[in-house]
């Protein structure tokens, strides 16, 4: 594999680099292609403020369970197989979309269409295999931020196909555009991708039903942190319930909190059946990871992409409202945020590969908090050309945060990236349904003062973590030690 890092090569590596942000630029674009087409929406429909808060929240909560189980799939069956068929799978959900006639109709789509979110960890395992350790925070960091700008292009794009179209129904064709699109591409991707390099291993897990661990501390750490993914799961369940939207009846709560009470059960169940051999037999250390490293970028994504999630779905209506814009026009300068993904995210995986990967995320955590501490103080009396400018340097920081931590996510154990990376981004979706649920409650200048506390709590956070070095150590077909560096 060549050593260097020459973005318009045809090399294999490079081609699969582009095929990968691409796949995940149309997952964005399909994820968000409501958010800019809100206000037509809720006209044709006669959705009120409430409903259209579910929608939004309802639109990032299945891909919390989804990039989990995506990522187990994942790393058992290969990132060409599961891509292309997420990609042909949430197709359809964005066809009930875009024929929906009532607010239910549109929420069990939108519901459903949170899966495809979960293509970001597929990208991650496969961008992992193809590129060395000195490369990998920037080619990851590519691969995300461009593909990221999917939802800044849905924001930009699909109002004014929606205006070209016309009519009531013009924001339907715009939508079920972008599922076309998507259709499409799972067979591009499936014939013009591989899992590897020639001659390379795919390592895959243990065991497909639970993270391996390797300490008995570690274990109970990582049943911790799986609390908060079931704790965002009952909060929208509460949200959905007569207590707050009525959109599922009281019975239909309790049980799925029952539900859920019974899946955490299983999961710890599952996790300790994958690693009960380490309650007697020590883990050899050459073959030990931290977890601790895992439970600390959850948190910094929970604060990084989670708020990138909440506030790109709120973003253009708090610029309608604040400063009494029309909706297309707030959706334009609202992409300013996403739009910062295209450098941002691939210059914080640079940084991190240059620099390393510690000191990077402590300094562009310490950014995103002051610049939401920023945000927390615009008002209809600012300049427009201010209050955005603060909202792209806020997001520099956000989104290269995002890309620092997926440049230490693929150096902690190669043959679980994808559930990691899968944790990890589930994490981005509980924070965003965290900070979704505290918009609807709140003004939202106390919406971003939440968030910058919250990055405030994972920089401090920061100094559990342990910078990567030496190398991880993977069992061959044959029995033998591959050794991968990670520095």
């Amino acid at each position: 594999m060549s050593s260097s890092f020459n973005l318009f090569s045809l090399s294999p590596k490079m081609k699969i680099l582009h095929f990968s942000w691409v796949a995940f630029f149309i997952s964005f674009f399909v994820w968000f292609n409501h958010a800019p087409l809100l206000g037509m929406i809720a006209n044709e429909l006669g959705l009120d403020s409430a409903q259209i808060k579910t929608l939004l929240i309802l639109n990032v909560a299945l891909t919390i369970p989804a990039r989990i189980i995506i990522g187990m799939v994942t790393d058992q069956y290969g990132p060409r197989k599961t891509y292309s068929l997420l990609l042909l799978i949430c197709s359809i959900p964005c066809a009930m979309f875009a024929m929906a006639d009532s607010f239910e109709q549109l929420a069990l789509a939108r519901f459903l269409l949170g899966f495809i979110g979960a293509g970001f960890v597929i990208g991650i395992r496969l961008v992992s295999e193809w590129f060395p350790a000195n490369q990998l925070g920037t080619a990851e960091g590519i691969y995300g931020g461009w593909g990221n700008f999917g939802s800044a292009a849905a924001a930009m794009i699909l109002p004014i196909l929606a205006v070209i179209f016309g009519g009531d129904d013009g924001w339907r064709y715009a939508v079920g555009i972008t599922g076309i699109i998507c259709f499409v591409y799972s067979f591009i991707f499936y014939f013009g991708v591989r899992d590897t390099p020639a001659g390379a291993t795919y390592f895959k897990p243990k065991s497909s039903k639970a993270m391996e661990v390797t300490s008995v501390g570690d274990f109970y750490l990582l049943i911790l942190m799986k609390v908060p993914l079931f704790g965002a799961l009952a909060l929208l369940n509460w949200k959905l319930s007569p207590a707050g939207v009525s959109l599922v009846s009281e019975n239909a709560s309790v049980l799925i909190y029952i539900g859920l009470a019974a899946l955490f059960i299983y999961e710890v169940y599952a996790a300790y059946q994958v690693n009960k051999s380490i309650f007697t037999t020590p883990v050899e250390p050459i073959h030990q990871y931290e977890f601790k490293q895992v439970a600390v970028l959850n948190v910094l994504y929970f604060a990084t992409f989670g708020s990138e999630l909440a506030v790109v779905s709120m973003l253009p209506l708090f610029f309608a409202e604040t400063f009494g814009l029309d909706m297309i026009y707030a959706g334009l300068l609202a992409s300013s945020y996403a739009f910062m993904n295209l450098l941002s995210r691939p210059l914080g995986g640079w940084i991190s590969d240059k620099y390393g990967r510690k000191k990077t995320l402590m300094i562009l955590t310490t950014g995103l908090s002051l610049g939401y501490a920023v945000m927390a103080s615009i008002s209809g009396d600012w300049p427009l050309v201010l209050a955005v400018a603060a909202a792209m340097s806020c997001s520099f920081f956000v989104q290269a945060g995002e890309g620092a931590v997926f440049a230490a996510v693929p150096l902690i154990k190669r043959r679980l990236t994808g559930q990691i990376a899968g944790m990890t981004g589930a994490y981005g979706n509980v924070g965003a349904v965290c900070y979704l649920t505290v918009l609807s409650f709140v003004s939202y200048s106390a919406f971003f003062w939440v968030i910058a506390v919250s990055a405030f709590v994972g920089l401090l956070m920061l100094f559990l973590m342990s910078e990567p070095k030496g190398a991880m150590a993977e069992v061959l077909p044959d029995g033998t030690v591959e050794l991968i560096k990670v520095d």
